[in-house]
């Protein structure tokens, strides 16, 4: 009897194990399903991610815009502006409103840009300015990766490349903010020598502020040739430039040979002169195609300078020589 009962007291017992041993293959069967289930997911996961990351990448190649600036500079006549009439005030600003106030149309994508003048037709004669324009910036080309700004100038019918690296601009980031258009900016700051801002122009008055800084560089010279006397170091004349850029255009981009800054500079105040971007196009249909110039005599900026300063200086000697004659 006592037996019997042990027999099924180990058969109860034989039940419960294979019960057990069910319920734990049915576990590894869900576990694994499960495991299953979840890599089956990061797969997708995994894979979406990558179509992401691809189309992101393929739209910053594309990643494209045109930004169209105004310029506007105070007309300034010195000591004749106080002894003209209003009236003539007002007929020499129609005469120089070419020049006084300017469009500009700056092509860019993540790398490269292209900045040039949408030039207009005289209010008075019906003409371009011809005369103004060998003293005005050319198409002005930057590639911040390969750290290459190129310029194209004319100055009277013989064409010149400027080339060199991208200016070093050291930008002070500032904390303020302003709408412009329906795009928030922040200010920054930097200075600039004056020369980096003016060089493709020309006065006399620079160009008597050169000659005689060349003579007193000559004197000085003579005194340290004749003496012990450490020279007196170079002083550069500089200039503040204040810039408001905006993140939510994020290319580091700006008008004229201006960049560094981490989203588009749309607006711009050097001096007397101010550019104010006016509209944006982003990613236009029509593929746009930007194109490094490569026309006319590599030059520097200093080299173009004094080659304009010299020219101009020789124009005046020879007028002054036929004046003579007469």
């Amino acid at each position: 009897m006592e037996d019997l009962e042990e027999a099924g007291q180990d058969k109860f017992l034989f039940k419960k194990i294979l019960l057990f041993n069910y319920l734990v293959c049915l576990l590894n069967k869900k576990q694994s399903f499960m495991l299953l289930a979840m890599k089956t997911l990061l797969n997708k996961l995994t894979l979406a991610s990558l179509i992401l990351f691809t189309s992101v990448a393929l739209n910053a190649q594309e990643f494209q815009g045109k930004a169209y600036y105004f310029s506007k500079t105070p007309m300034d006549l010195g000591t004749w502006g106080a002894k003209m009439s209003e009236a003539q005030k007002k007929q020499i600003a129609a005469r120089l409103k070419n020049r006084l106030e300017k469009t500009y149309v700056l092509t860019f994508n993540k790398e490269e840009s292209l900045y040039k003048e949408d030039e207009k037709l005289d209010a008075i004669s019906g003409a371009t300015d011809s005369w103004g324009k060998n003293f005005t910036p050319g198409e002005q080309y930057k590639n911040i990766k390969s750290n290459e700004f190129l310029q194209n100038q004319e100055f009277y019918g013989k064409q010149f490349l400027i080339k060199e690296n991208l200016s070093n601009l050291e930008w002070k980031m500032g904390t303020e903010t302003k709408q412009i258009g329906k795009y928030t900016c922040f200010k920054a700051t930097c200075k600039r020598p004056v020369f980096e801002t003016s060089w493709w122009t020309f006065s006399w008055n620079s160009s008597r502020n050169n000659a005689v800084e060349k003579k007193s560089d000559s004197i000085k010279t003579g005194e340290v040739a004749s003496s012990e006397i450490k020279p007196v170091e170079d002083v550069v004349d500089m200039i503040e430039v204040e810039a408001w850029y905006t993140p939510m255009v994020p290319v580091s981009q700006g008008p004229g040979d201006y960049w560094g800054l981490p989203g588009l500079i749309l607006e711009l105040s050097v001096d007397n002169t101010t550019l104010l971007c006016s509209k944006i196009v982003m990613n236009p249909e029509e593929k746009i195609k930007i194109e490094a110039p490569d026309k006319g005599k590599v030059v520097t900026k200093k080299e173009y300078k004094e080659i304009i300063t010299g020219k101009m200086q020789e124009m005046r000697d020879n007028r002054g020589r036929r004046t003579r004659r007469r």
